[in-house]
């Protein structure tokens, strides 16, 4: 049997559990990647500088990031010289496996942190027009479907229309939210919801907040009075801080992964829009630089399209077809 042949069907084994929600919400990202690596992986007949320059392009192209890139290539250089490996072709499962282990950041993939005897509280941050909002109703559709009671937070009463615009998805997924008038304290919001959560005894709180205020200063400020008056009247919360990213912003969301991680508690990451760009690599970019655990995606536009991150997943979504394309690049 060729290696092609093998390759393939490693891949195709490892590809069966791949949801097609992974496959589909990637096919940007996997057109541009793909198709260059297996044209790479073709044309180049021994793994030399050129090679490793070549697929530097790549990945960086994808938004892996600059300094991800290095570090990935630091790791295949040195996995080539201990497996004498020669066919720059044999390199894809081991670019697979580095590529995981990233996304992993030396773990498996963490879920959602929920409070199993009392109320989850789930705070989203993040800037204006990420998709924030469409996040958390998503969300409570999901947990609503998994037979949970669940209420809103409207935090951002700020941005013009914020309010109404989680009002409107309260009312898609039949959920209650806590509410005052446009511009009052947000952190004023917060003691409301979190009394009606208790008073409700409700399974899930989750809580918009607001993307941008006069400056950067006043938006953390804000943001660590919310933090703590949810910590005073629910004992343990937030138990997840959520910063939403758009991902088809490339480098400008790890920088907003970067001030927001460093200011405001994050303790996990929801990438949305990855459906609408070829740059999907920035999700490997800011895990890797981050210390910080991808806990859902955006792949689409249906209200069941936020998936939680699978590593496993993502990478073989990436790869789903590049065995087969190489292998008919190269019977050309």
């Amino acid at each position: 049997m060729s290696f092609f042949k093998r390759l393939k069907e490693s891949i195709a084994s490892k590809t069966e559990a791949v949801t097609s929600k992974f496959k589909d919400g990637l096919a940007k990202t996997r057109s541009v990647f793909t198709d260059r690596v297996a044209e790479l992986f073709t044309r180049r007949q021994k793994i030399d500088e050129a090679f490793y320059e070549e697929l530097e392009e790549i990945l960086i192209g994808a938004d892996v990031g600059v300094n991800t890139v290095m570090e990935l290539m630091d790791d295949l250089r040195a996995e080539v010289k201990k497996r004498k490996i020669e066919q720059p072709s044999q390199l894809q499962p081991i670019l697979s496996e580095k590529l995981m282990n990233m996304l992993r950041g030396g773990g498996e993939d963490a879920g959602l942190r929920t409070n199993s005897s009392g109320i989850t509280v789930i705070l989203f941050v993040g800037v204006n027009g990420v998709g924030k909002t469409t996040t958390i109703g998503k969300l409570a559709w999901r947990f609503k479907q998994q037979g949970k009671s669940v209420l809103l937070a409207a935090g951002d009463t700020f941005r013009a229309g914020a309010i109404e615009q989680l009002q409107v998805w309260g009312e898609r997924v039949g959920v209650d939210v806590i509410r005052q008038e446009a511009g009052s304290d947000p952190a004023a919001v917060m003691y409301d919801a979190a009394q009606e959560a208790k008073r409700r005894n409700v399974d899930v709180l989750l809580c918009d907040t607001a993307g941008r205020l006069q400056n950067k200063v006043n938006l953390m400020e804000e943001l660590a009075k919310i933090h703590r008056v949810i910590q005073r009247e629910i004992p343990g919360a937030p138990h997840e801080t959520l910063l939403v990213l758009d991902a088809a912003t490339g480098q400008n969301a790890l920088q907003q992964a970067k001030l927001f991680g460093e200011k405001t508690g994050v303790t996990g990451l929801v990438l949305t829009k990855l459906d609408g760009t070829a740059k999907g690599g920035i999700v490997i970019a800011i895990r890797n630089e981050m210390a910080l655990p991808v806990k859902f995606v955006g792949l689409g536009e249906q209200m069941d399209d936020l998936q939680e991150f699978d590593a496993e997943q993502f990478v073989h979504a990436l790869f789903a077809g590049l065995a087969g394309t190489v292998e008919e690049n190269e019977a050309n």
